[in-house]
């Protein structure tokens, strides 16, 4: 039986010299891998009270939406700046290079609500910080934020220490 590493394709030097990219159209092409993604990142869930998932644009969608379906759950949706038609709360971060801005629509999250925040990546922690900045403006808790795979030597769970953060795979380099 394949483990999920077995799924994530790895491409070196991508999109730079020295970058090991994960990429993750390889585990959802693969209804097996993809199963697996799902199940396991559900696993993560176990015992866990929530009321709502985040999912984060845009391959959140992809892991948060199934997570939600098989759990009788709602989804809302973090995306990019621009993207929800409805009035929006923003919360802008910064990049490597530049910022960039991550909205909500301002009904998404009901005061009280207990969130789960869903990712496919852990890199620098900046984007799933500003989401959980827009989960807690709009009233909403975060219970747990989860993430198919970690890029460990990129630090990014001190931006989220306080927060309950969970992956199914982590890499140790960037």
């Amino acid at each position: 039986m394949k483990k999920m590493e077995d799924y994530v394709r790895t491409i070196p030097d991508f999109p730079e010299p020295g970058i090991m990219f994960r990429d993750v159209t390889s585990v959802v092409q693969d209804p097996d891998g993809f199963q697996l993604a799902i199940e396991s990142m559900d696993g993560l869930l176990d015992g866990v009270d929530y009321d709502v998932i985040v999912g984060a644009e845009s391959r959140g969608f992809i892991f948060g939406a199934p997570i939600a379906y098989k759990n009788g759950k709602g989804l809302a949706l973090a995306r990019k700046k621009g993207k929800l038609p409805c009035e929006t709360v923003e919360e802008s971060y910064e990049l490597e290079y530049g910022s960039a801005t991550v909205e909500m629509h301002k009904d998404a999250i009901l005061p009280g609500q207990k969130v789960v925040v869903v990712d496919d990546l852990i890199a620098t922690g900046g984007t799933i910080k500003a989401i959980l900045n827009l989960v807690e403006r709009l009233g909403g808790e975060v219970v747990k934020v989860i993430f198919l795979m970690e890029l460990e030597g990129l630090e990014g769970r001190k931006k989220l220490a306080g927060y309950p953060v969970e992956s199914v795979i982590k890499y140790p380099g960037k």
